[in-house]
């Protein structure tokens, strides 16, 4: 006898991005029709948050699975025997280094479609994270602005993402493959959803270092303005963080920044980056 299953409840959280998800279990394998619920989700609100799931690496995975295949990170250690699975661990002795509003891994030549973190600890307060949606920054430009920025190129590079880290004693040596196996990227200012067909702002502070065929003083005034203008309040979302809670994020419509103000406590997260495809069985 078939069991019907409920459908997942969406509880939007904030204007423009954001809802937290309800009535599913991501400790076992995902139903199509939950699948396909999140899916759904995901291209509607851009960032999906679930409260109250303990998994383990492996379930991990097998939930990002279903949405694309799995990269890893050339910068963070991970899990032993779960190379897909990024550790970020901060605490007194290992403090953030990454507080600038970003997009993952816009140095690759093809960015990720998206990113699943867990918490496993948190601290008793601060350590949020904020999100902001690029198609509501777009489409509050003005179309004149919209057609100038659709005609324009930036570059990505993963140095510039990671310079504080290749400044450390031994950093040079520690990243020397990664930054020979990720050279710099020219990626469009604007860029389509290759599933919605939502056009969204596609530069972020974290490894943007400028704008194809401007001078300096040209692409800096830029780019300085559309990263101010693109995470102004109308265009985010917050999340409070508690154990065992799990964020998914459309990395090719969204930017993200942990806020950093939790001080030396211990936090430690999980992430499994989807690479993706449009529309997986």
């Amino acid at each position: 006898m078939l069991v019907k299953q409920p459908n997942i409840i969406v509880e939007p959280v904030a204007g423009a991005l954001g809802a937290e998800i309800h009535n599913v279990d991501l400790s076992r394998p995902l139903s199509d029709l939950h699948f396909n619920q999140i899916h759904d989700a995901l291209l509607e609100n851009q960032v999906l948050f679930f409260r109250d799931q303990e998994i383990t690496p492996a379930q991990h995975k097998a939930f990002a699975l279903r949405f694309g295949g799995l990269q890893s990170h050339p910068a963070y250690p991970t899990p032993e025997g779960h190379p897909e699975v990024t550790i970020l661990e901060h605490d007194s002795s290992k403090p953030s280094k990454i507080g600038e509003w970003h997009t993952d891994m816009t140095f690759r030549p093809k960015p990720p479609l998206g990113s699943i973190l867990y918490s496993k600890i948190v601290p008793e307060r601060g350590g949020d994270t904020l999100w902001a949606s690029m198609s509501a920054a777009y489409d509050g430009l003005s179309d004149k602005m919209q057609r100038f920025l659709s005609s324009l190129e930036a570059v990505h590079d993963f140095s510039y993402g990671f310079r504080h880290s290749l400044a450390e004693p031994g950093g040079r040596e520690r990243l020397g493959d990664a930054v020979k196996a990720n050279p710099p990227q020219i990626h469009p200012v604007i860029r389509t959803h290759p599933v919605s067909g939502k056009k969204g702002i596609f530069v972020n502070q974290l490894f943007t270092t400028h704008i194809v065929g401007m001078n300096e003083l040209e692409s800096r005034s830029l780019l300085n303005f559309l990263f101010e203008y693109s995470i102004q309040d109308q265009f985010t979302c917050r999340f409070r963080w508690s154990k065992n809670a799990i964020a998914f994020w459309d990395n090719r419509i969204t930017q993200h920044k942990p806020v950093n103000d939790h001080g030396l406590a211990h936090r430690l997260m999980h992430r499994v980056t989807v690479d993706g495809i449009d529309r997986p069985n």
